[in-house]
């Protein structure tokens, strides 16, 4: 097993990355069969991040009131408690631009896939890998040519493809590990 390069701390790991799968399967499928509710719930779950980012961040900036950084630092805190209210109080209004925010990153995480694929190949399942990196390019680009007439419903529909694309590629990675460890 040592010639593969595959530890024996793998041992688990597979199964770990099944689950993993099945739950970005899961959870894609119901995010394409509701995708306005996909979209409202995404946004919704922002604005409580920020809205946690944001108290955080005041209750920092107070405890250290003698930095230097203290009005930066209070008003990062502010201003991602009012972007939190605004995305919890009314979700339509922060559609358009979280579903332009995960445009973006649909497009950074595509490019690291493609090349993380590249470096992998000729391993086994470069392909899959390649494809994955290849649907959240091609994600990324559809979320932006559809704004902003489609940022209620494109964001669920898109991010339920996301899930299920990766969703397969983990689902492929874990049995590829489970190869491993067999041979």
């Amino acid at each position: 097993m040592a010639g593969n390069g595959v530890s024996e701390g793998f041992s688990g790991t597979w199964k770990w990355m099944a689950a993993l799968a099945v739950i970005c399967i899961v959870g894609g499928f119901m995010a394409l069969f509701n995708p306005f509710g996909a979209t409202i719930f995404a946004v919704t779950l922002a604005g409580w991040v920020f809205l946690l980012q944001g108290v955080l961040q005041v209750m920092h900036a107070f405890r250290v009131r003698d930095w230097s950084g203290f009005i930066w630092s209070l008003g990062i805190g502010v201003l991602s408690l009012l972007v939190g209210i605004v995305l919890v109080v009314d979700p339509l209004a922060g559609a358009i631009p979280l579903t332009l925010l995960v445009a973006v990153l649909f497009l950074a995480t595509g490019v690291a896939k493609t090349m993380f694929a590249l470096s992998l190949r000729p391993d086994s399942g470069w392909v899959w890998v390649l494809a994955s990196g290849l649907v959240s390019l091609l994600l990324g680009v559809m979320i932006l040519a559809g704004l902003p007439a489609t940022a209620t419903t494109i964001l669920g529909l898109l991010l339920g493809i996301e899930l299920v694309s990766n969703g397969v590629l983990f689902l492929f990675v874990a049995l590829g590990l489970r190869k491993l460890l067999q041979d």
